[in-house]
This record gives C-alpha cells, structure tokens and sequence, in this order.
C-alpha cells in the first residue's frame, strides 16, 4: 500500500505558483518515504515498493501539473529508477521499465531525463560493445526498453541530438534481435529518430544500413515490412548516398511472397523518386525497381506503382517546364499503331525513362540471362514497360535490345520468352521495318534459331500494315532460304517459324499474294519437317487462310495454281534424293496434299518417279515414295488420274518402276520394297481407272514377278498377290492364254498351306475364279489332267482342322464340279473312307449329282 497523502500529493490542483512548489516539496517528502524500500535485500521488499509506487502513480485523479511532478521525478524518482534497470529481479525491472514511461509522460521536460535515460538503456540493450549480447536477458523487457526508448525519441524530439550515438548504438543491437517484436520496434524508432533528429542524424545514419538490411530478409513479413520502411525515413532523412547498398536488398523484396512487402517497397521507392533530396541522381536505380512493381500480381500494388509513377512523372514535368515547353504546347498524338489495350503514359514519365534508359539496359540486358529464374522473370517483364515509355527512342539502343531478345528467347521459363515475345512487338510497333529488318535479317543468316524466328514474328505482329508490306516480299524470301525453313527438323524451331509465316499472313493478308509463292514453299517444309500432327495441323491452317487472302477457295486451288514452280524447287536435287532429304519430304506433301491438281502435273511428277524408284538408288526412300504412291492411287480420280491422264503412263509405272522393284533380292529391305510394290500394284488394278486392255498389258507385263511374290516372307505380299492374280483373272476371264493360265493354280494351291488363314481364303477365292476361267475357256479337255490334279489336292484340303477353310475348298471344288463331274466323283470316292470330316464329302456327291456337267 502506498503511505496516505502520497497519491493525493502526486494528483492535487496547483492553482498558483507558492502553492506548486509547496506541492512539489510535500511530493518529495512523499517520495522519500517509498524510495529506501527500492534498497531494500530481499527481491519482494523492492518489489512491493516498487508496486506502492505504480499505485500511487496510476491512481485516478486530477491531472497532475507537470511542473509540479518535474523536481521530484529528476531529482529523486528517476536515478533509482534507473538503477533498478539492472535489479536482479526481472519482475522488478519491468515495473521500474513500466514507471519509467509514466514519468516521461508526466514530467513537464521530459528531454531533461535524456542524458541519464539513453545511457542506461544502452547499457541494458548494447552493453559496452555492440557484438556482445544484451545484458537484458528477457526479450520481453528488451521489447519494452526499446518502446521506452521510442518514447523517450518521442517526447524528446530534437533534444536527442547529442545523445545520438547512445540511442545508434542500442538500435544497431536491438535491430538484430532474436525477438522480432523487438525488431519491429526497432524499426519503427529508427524511422521516429531519423524524423526527430535531421539535422545530425544525416551524419551517423549509415551505421543503421547494415542492420537494416540484415533485418530486411527476416522470415517474419512484418519484420521486413517495418525494416522496408524504416528504410526509406532513414535514407529520406539521412545520407543518401546509401541509397546504393540497398538498391539489391530492395531488389530482392520483389519477389517476396508476401504482397504487403512489395507493397512497402513500391511505397518507399516511389517516396524517394518524390522527396529524396539527391533523387536526380538516383532515377537511373530507383525507376526499374517502382517500374518492376506495374506488373505485380495483385492489383492494389500495381494500382499504388502506377499512382507514384504518375505522381513522379507530373512533379518531374513541373520541374523541368521549361525544357519540355516545346513538347507540352505541341505534343504530337500517340503512333497510330498503338498498342491496344495499353495506357500511353504521360510525358514527364516517358521523358524520364528515355533519359535514363542508356543508363538501365545494360544492367537489365545482363539480369535477362542471370541464372536465377526469379531475376529472369523479373527483367523480362520489365523490358517492354521501359519500351512502351521510349517508344521511337528505341532506336538507340536497338541493337543491345535484339540482341538480348536472341538470347532470352531461347530461355526454358516460358515467361521470361512471353515477355520478351511483347518486347519485339513493342519494337515493331515503334521502330520502322527498314531499321529493324537491319539487323534482325543479318543475324537469321548467320545463325538460325528458334529464338531469332520468334523475335522476328514478334516484331513483325507489332508492325502496322502500310509499314510492311515493301518489306514482305523481302522477308518471304528469305525465310524460303534453305539454310533457313530446312536448317532444323526441331518442332520447336519449326512452330516459330510457322509464327513468321502466320504474323506475315495477319498482318498483311491480301498483300500477301506477291509473296504466296515463298510462303507456300515455308509452309510445305513445315508440313514436310514437322513431327507432331497439330503442327501439320496449322500449317495446313495457315494455307487454308493464305488461300483466303489471295481469294482462292481452297488451298488445293493454291496448290494447282503454285504447282509448276513449287514441283520445279522440289525436284531439282531429286537426283541426290535419300530417305531424309528435306526435298523429299517436300514432294511427298505436294503429292499427298495437292489433291486434283496433281493429274495436272503428270509430265513433272512421273519423271521424278522413275528416276526415284530405280533398285540402285535409296532402299528407305523407294519404301516412302511407294507409300505414297499407293496412297494416290487408292483415290486416282480424284488424285493423280483427275484429267485421266494416268493411263499414257502406265507403261512407265509398270515396266520401269514396279518391274525392276519386285525383281528379287536378297535381303529384308529388298523383301521390304517387294511388298511396297505388290501393294502400289494392287491400289493401281482396284482404283478403277483401267480398262481391260490396259490391266491385260500389266498382267503381260507383271505376272511372272506376282507369282513369284506368292513366295515372299511377308504375310502382306502374299495376300496382295492372292488378290492381284483373282484380278487379273476376273478382269481378262477366257482371254487368258491357256499355257500361262494353267501355270497359276500350282502357285495358288501352294497358299493353301499358308501359315495365314487370310491367305488361305484369298487363295481359295482365287481358285475359284481360275476355275471360271477354265469353264469359259474353249477346249476344257486341254485343262483335265490339270484339273484332276486340283481336285485330288482340294480333297486333301477339305479335312483341314479350320472349318472356315474347309467351307471355302467346298465353295472351289462346288465351281469345279461342273468341268469333270465324272472325275470330281471318283476322286472323291477313293478318298471319302479316309476324311474325318465325311460329311463334308457326302456334300459334295450330293452337289456334283444336282448340277449338270459343263457341255
């Protein structure tokens, strides 16, 4: 309990000035009976008197007259105070931190209390060295120190200057305090002081940097919040030459996690390019970091970064009036090409960037291609905000720019390539095509890349039309370059360079048709290089749209109008073709995609064939062009036969290219090519476009070799031979020659024992057709030992375990059975005792009795 009168004492009206000092002295006498139990030994004694001080302290009443409580609080509270800063008793030391602060507030100087508080503190908060731990062990009560401190800078104001060096010393320790309340404190006091003190705090202020930019990266947000923006006051009203040691720490806060942190370093730089007194110095440093915050991703820092960007923009244009009054008083209108969607900034902005940009892109041309991904991303999406301020000033720096563009457009983050992809539209839509074609063409011949083709595209979307097109033709050209549309079989390089082709095509679109020629040849080795289908896909788009732009219905009708020149670019190596020449590959999309246009270019396109096809050039290429080949042929009429000029070449196709390639050789590519040949015949008999004079000159010609393919290891060949021979013979029927009508069935019964039902039954069709044949033929008996043999083998067939092959022998021993009924019975009879399947013979007796002999 505190003694009675103190708290009435402390809190007592003092109406005039005898009476005031009548109260101070009655205070003291107050006072003086509680302080000795501040000396008390043991823990509790001082403890109690320091709570009977807290009481009467605390207690309510009238407020206290600060001049009245200013004597006894100097002279006899606050020295044991102080001393009780280092009472063993930590519950002692918060009371005494406690009735430290209400004594500040109460005394009518507080200031006076400076030169006895600021040591103290610094004594419990930095001890005698600033690398030693703080004597304070608890950090509830360093937290509490560093308050008192702040509220001692509070009320103190200017009268902390020369105490200045014991309030630097306890904030370089307590801003590296393990507690980050104290932290945060710490902070906020370094920024009050800063305030408090400008006149001197200038001179000692770098002490703080360090520290500060220590506490910058803490783990907790606030932490960095508080030292972001004790930051900027202690900067704003110190050296700022210390604006450089933390350019990089303010750097990193931009990729903070956390939005309130980049929040606060938006606000900070943005306070600096307004309010720092060096700041002209500095724009070059300060404007990418407010600049890198316009594109943050969360809208109330953008909306802030662009508030201060507009705000420094305006106080700059005032302060250089005078030199910008020319372009104030006659400010030409925006490029009529302007980006759409996109705000043009004012003029003291843009003049502020182009002022400074020879001073930032080397630097941010450098972090573009930093190994860090985060710092990539950044700069990149940086570049085309600083474009869109210089707008026609690029020029200048156009070579720095692109040649940066090469290379971070080759990078793996996609958006770092999608920033820099709007940097060359930017540049496209600023700079003339004259100038930018300069060195952007130069160096796709040099080196060709994905990289260089994506810039190129970029900056040709951003291009206005009018400006262009003198150039397509020029472009087109030179992207129709070999070393340039064949440099590379990479998906990635060929989608950038359909982009070129695309861009050219969009922006120029009905311009287009002086250049159509070159932009097909691109878009057919697209086509012809590409390995995924979407690829193929939009290349086949963009020709659908190239087609539209020159008014053509389809880009078949592209293709018969473009066919002469596209086959003579095509073919004028195929003397040096192989299986992975780009030419080739070429051709084959011509052949596969021209539609009805290629009957028209007969006289170019077989030629090519014949030269392609001969057994010494390329197996792997023979094997491509003969898919393609049947390919066509499947749909003739509508493909390489749709002006019927198809059958003028037939001797062509079929003595010298399918005859030399079903001649056998060893070896399985050989067997290979034999197989593509059979195939090539068999789409060229079924497509319909022969007559029957033409298909009996191709079996004259082929049939010695289609025999012979019934032998090939291939389950393929087989059964296409099978089918090539059952058209023959049903095409030509009695006007088979007898000699080479007989030498068939021995080949045909021989595929009965095929490992392959398929075959099986497709020769059994067959030899029901022979057998039709020979029922038409004049002169049967010439065929009847031929025919007894077919039977005796047929019975044999009939027991096979298949019963799908014992009803097709059935159905061929059924059509035989009219030619020599007689026979036909008695071989039949002589084997039915020995058939397991008995029935099956029993069906036919019974079929053979039923139909008339032939006459």
């Amino acid at each position: 309990m505190a003694a009675p009168g103190v708290a009435e004492a402390i809190a007592a009206p003092h109406p005039a000035e005898g009476a005031e000092t009548a109260e101070a002295a009655e205070l003291s006498r107050a006072l003086s009976r509680l302080l000795p139990g501040l000396e008390a030994d043991s823990k509790p004694g001082r403890r109690r008197a320091l709570e009977a001080l807290q009481r009467a302290l605390e207690e309510p009443g009238p407020v206290t007259d600060p001049a009245a409580f200013q004597g006894p609080w100097a002279r006899l509270l606050l020295p044991r105070l102080l001393r009780c800063l280092s009472d063993p008793a930590e519950g002692c030391r918060a009371l005494a931190v406690h009735l430290l602060g209400l004594g500040l507030r109460r005394a009518a100087r507080p200031h006076d209390a400076l030169p006895r508080l600021l040591p103290a503190l610094a004594a419990r908060l930095a001890g005698l060295e600033p690398t030693r731990r703080p004597p304070e062990a608890c950090e509830e009560l360093r937290l509490a120190l560093v308050q008192l401190l702040s509220l001692a800078v509070d009320l103190g104001g200017a009268a902390l200057a020369p105490h200045l060096d014991d309030a630097l010393r306890v904030l370089r320790c307590s801003l590296l305090d393990p507690f980050a309340a104290v932290r945060r404190e710490s902070c906020s006091c370094a920024a009050a002081l800063a305030q408090a003190t400008p006149d001197h705090f200038h001179m000692q202020s770098e002490s703080l940097i360090g520290p500060l930019m220590q506490t910058i990266s803490h783990q907790h947000w606030k932490v960095r919040v508080a030292a972001v923006e004790a930051t900027g006051t202690v900067i704003q009203f110190g050296n700022g030459k210390s604006v450089d040691d933390v350019l990089s720490h303010f750097a990193q806060r931009l990729f903070d996690d956390v939005p309130q942190v980049r929040r606060a370093v938006a606000s900070v730089v943005g306070g600096w390019l307004l309010h720092l007194r060096d700041r002209y110095s500095f724009f070059h440093k300060l404007i990418p970091l407010l600049l890198s915050t316009l594109d943050d991703e969360m809208p109330e820092v953008r909306q802030l970064a662009a508030s201060l960007w507009e705000d420094v923009g305006l106080q700059w244009q005032r302060e250089n009036e005078e030199d910008l009054k020319d372009k104030l008083d006659f400010a030409p209108p925006p490029p009529p090409h302007y980006p759409l969607h996109e705000h043009r900034p004012l003029l003291g902005c843009r003049e502020l960037v182009f002022r400074n940009l020879s001073k930032i892109l080397p630097a941010l041309c450098h972090d573009i291609t930093d190994w860090v991904v985060g710092t990539r991303v950044k700069s990149a999406q940086l570049l085309p905000v600083l474009l869109l301020h210089a707008e026609d000033h690029t020029i200048q720096h156009l070579e720095i720019v692109l040649r940066t563009l090469f290379l971070a457009c080759a990078d793996e983050e996609t958006a770092v390539v999608h920033s820099c992809s709007r940097s060359a539209e930017l540049i496209g839509t600023f700079v003339n095509p004259e100038v930018f074609l300069k060195l952007i063409l130069p160096m796709l011949k040099k080196g060709p890349s994905a990289s260089s083709l994506l810039v190129l595209a970029s900056t040709i979307r951003g291009c206005p039309r009018e400006a262009l097109q003198p150039h397509l033709t020029a472009i087109a050209t030179e992207l129709a370059q070999a070393h340039i549309c064949q440099a590379s079989e990479n998906d990635l390089y060929l989608e950038r360079l359909l982009l070129c082709v695309q861009a050219l095509v969009s922006v120029c679109y009905k311009d287009c048709s002086t250049a159509s020629l070159q932009l097909m040849d691109v878009l057919l080795t697209i086509m012809a290089l590409a390995g995924s289908t979407s690829l193929r896909d939009k290349a086949q788009e963009t020709m659908d749209s190239l087609a539209a732009a020159e008014g053509i219905s389809s880009c078949q009708d592209l293709y018969r109008k473009y066919m002469g020149p596209l086959l003579e670019r095509a073919t004028a190596s195929h003397l040096d073709w192989t299986a992975h020449s780009p030419e080739l590959l070429q051709f084959s999309v011509i052949i596969t995609q021209s539609g009805p246009a290629l009957g028209e270019a007969l006289p170019q396109i077989m030629p090519t064939l014949r030269a392609c096809l001969q057994p010494s050039r390329d197996p792997q290429m023979r094997l491509k062009l003969f898919s393609i080949l049947s390919t066509v042929l499947l749909r003739a009429s509508d493909t390489i036969d749709s002006q019927g000029q198809l059958p003028s070449y037939l001797e062509m196709v079929t003595k010298d290219i399918l005859a030399p390639n079903l001649q056998w050789h060893a070896g399985r590519t050989a067997a290979a090519i034999r197989t593509a040949a059979v195939s090539c015949l068999w789409a060229l008999t079924s497509s319909e476009v022969l007559s029957a004079k033409q298909i009996r000159d191709v079996q004259e010609t082929l049939m010695p070799q289609v025999l012979t393919t019934l032998e090939e290891d291939s389950q393929m060949a087989r059964l296409i031979s099978c089918r090539i021979i059952n058209t023959f013979l049903k095409t030509l029927g009695s006007m088979f020659d007898p000699d080479k009508l007989i030498k068939i069935y021995p080949e045909l019964l021989k595929r009965l024992d095929d490992v392959s039902n398929d075959v099986r039954m497709a020769a059994a069709s067959t030899l029901v057709t022979w057998l039709q044949c020979v029922k038409n033929a004049d002169g049967k008996a010439y065929y009847q030992s031929s025919v007894q043999y077919l039977y005796r083998e047929l019975l044999v067939h009939l027991d096979d375990p298949e019963s799908t092959i014992q009803d097709a022998v059935l159905e061929v021993l059924k059509e035989g059975s009219a030619l020599f009924p007689d026979l036909l019975v008695r071989e039949t009879e002589a084997v039915i005792h020995k058939h397991r399947s008995a029935t099956y013979c029993e069906q036919l007796l019974q079929h053979v009795q039923a139909v008339p002999a032939t006459q």
